[in-house]
């Protein structure tokens, strides 16, 4: 039996007690005040309420040896992004990858795969094989559910890929950004329960209104904190937090504990903040993961204070996994997955006719996932448009990399490069390459450079280039993820520093250009996508 004392942080009975917490079997026992006081702090531990583990570029077993450093101890899991990739053989990479270390992943069934039937994805997951993911008890929830035109046309696909959810017994993600009225109050009677994409405090109230639960996401990209937090006042039993995506760079430097300081030196009761960050994510997905009671999975964390959550130990199931903020965790072996057929490409794919009228123009948005469309007359010359730096308009271009097909191009303002380029093959949801570069050479050696090493992030320019490898389905690496957020920081400082981009994140950012899902204006590999309309749109307006 292990006896670990501390100042006992019961959330859910809302006190703080010093007390001997008796561990045997990875369960708790039980838990015995005692006289005096600690100087440090027991409690359970934080979980991400959504997180796609592959936008850290690490898979899950390196994930997990980051994470528990800042006392995350379990995740709510969506495979979409290597289920887009390969199918039910990446959502069972990841769940056997997951089961290799002691952390909690619960991983959900991919709803949208291919996300749409605008771009070239490579695989499909069919109603009967969401169903049989939902049969595993691995399998926890249905993931979120980005078709909400299709919620709210009562397509007979998404409907039977939500009840066979609720013949599961499982629940249903939500994913509808800016879905507000009567048609928010549809998407939610149709068995929906949770959304991490509201941006407006009025948005999530309404669907709150209607018995949603509500997800505040502060991740690498989209970060809508500021904008959700006044609502832990009055809704604290419906909110959950989570990141969404995280670069690596960024999980090295903290996780759930992170918003949690935040909202406290907000002011926030720090009985509502823990329960959000630690205990609403486990009761909603109904997941074995402790809180800190008799009869409990022993999963708990060792934090100096209430105020910035520096974690100082981390129990999984008893087992100590972090302890002086270093991972305990040994890295396991990665075998390598993948699905990468296309072939390097010639500057001349990369150009772009001149046509008439103002083009049409992806506005990106530090900081946010969503972009704006803007109409604006591209420089030109000799019939063809080229990259516009003293007006921030570049070339932006998404590639095909499960078959060769010619790239599409468009224009994109707000990324700031002031030369080079720089490109991804983390490009949300198909995963396809995307660049934005201020010339075609560059373009084109950016994208090759992903080509070469089948996946990857890459930046040219200054006289120099570099890549980081990504091999496991052309979207995570297959080295320690310490490493892995260290080659990010360098490169994405080359981004930012060297060829000027203005973002905060770059890659990250650029990751989610190729998003028809979220609104408004997109490039898939098929062409230039008005997400309001859900339909492609020529570049130019004539």
């Amino acid at each position: 039996m292990k006896e670990i004392k501390g100042n006992i942080v019961d959330i859910r009975n809302r006190r703080i007690y010093y007390g001997c917490v008796r561990i045997a079997a990875g369960k708790i026992l039980e838990i015995v005040p005692l006289e005096g006081e600690g100087s440090d702090f027991l409690m359970p531990g934080f979980v991400d309420a959504h997180v796609h583990v592959e936008s850290s570029m690490l898979v899950p077993s390196e994930f997990a040896r980051l994470a528990v450093v800042h006392g995350t101890v379990g995740t709510v899991s969506d495979p979409h992004e290597i289920a887009n990739v390969l199918g039910m053989e990446g959502v069972e990479y990841m769940i056997e990858n997951g089961k290799k270390v002691p952390f909690k992943f619960y991983f959900g069934a991919p709803s949208c795969v291919p996300a749409t039937n605008f771009e070239t994805a490579g695989a499909r997951l069919e109603v009967e094989e969401v169903a049989a993911l939902l049969d595993r008890p691995e399998i926890t929830y249905l993931s979120e559910m980005m078709n909400f035109p299709g919620v709210l046309m009562n397509d007979p696909e998404v409907m039977a890929k939500i009840e066979a959810a609720q013949k599961a017994g499982k629940p249903v993600d939500g994913h509808a950004p800016g879905l507000k009225g009567e048609e928010a109050a549809r998407y939610i009677a149709a068995g929906i329960s949770t959304d991490h994409e509201c941006f407006t405090r009025e948005e999530a109230e309404g669907k709150l209104a209607h018995g949603m639960k509500i997800l505040i996401r502060e991740g690498s990209a989209a970060k809508n904190y500021e904008a959700l937090i006044g609502l832990m006042k009055e809704h604290a039993p419906r909110l959950m937090f989570c990141s969404d995506d995280k670069h690596p760079d960024d999980l090295i430097q903290g996780h759930i504990n992170k918003l949690a300081a935040r909202a406290i030196a907000d002011g926030y009761d720090l009985f509502d903040v823990l329960q959000a960050a630690c205990l609403n994510p486990v009761d909603h997905y109904n997941m074995d993961v402790g809180g800190l009671q008799p009869g409990d999975p022993a999963d708990l964390i060792r934090v100096k204070d209430l105020e910035e959550f520096d974690v100082l130990e981390t129990w999984i199931d008893g087992e100590l996994v972090a302890f002086a903020e270093r991972p305990l965790i040994k890295s396991v072996d990665i075998p390598l997955v993948n699905n990468f057929n296309t072939s390097p490409k010639a500057p001349a794919d990369f150009e772009l006719k001149t046509g008439e009228g103002a083009a049409r123009i992806i506005h990106a948005l530090d900081g946010e996932i969503i972009t704006e469309q803007k109409m604006m007359m591209p420089l030109s010359g000799n019939g063809k448009v080229e990259g516009d730096v003293e007006r921030d308009i570049l070339k932006i271009a998404v590639v095909n990399r499960y078959a060769d097909a010619p790239p599409a191009v468009a224009l994109i303002h707000g990324v700031g490069l002031k030369e080079g380029a720089i490109a991804s093959c983390v490009g949300h949801d198909s995963h396809n390459i995307i660049a934005v570069g201020v010339d075609d050479e560059s373009l084109c050696r950016a994208v090759n450079l992903i080509v070469e090493n089948k996946g990857g992030i890459s930046a040219v320019g200054a006289g120099k280039e570099e890549v980081l490898p990504l091999p496991v389905a052309g979207i995570m690496a297959a080295t320690d993820g310490y490493e892995v957020g260290r080659a990010y920081s360098l490169i994405d400082r080359m981004a930012r520093e060297e060829l000027g981009a203005s973002l905060g994140a770059p890659f990250m950012t650029l990751s989610f250009m190729a998003l028809l899902v979220i609104p408004s204006l997109k490039l898939s590999d098929k062409g230039l996508f008005d997400g309001n309309r859900f339909d492609f749109v020529s570049i130019f307006s004539k």
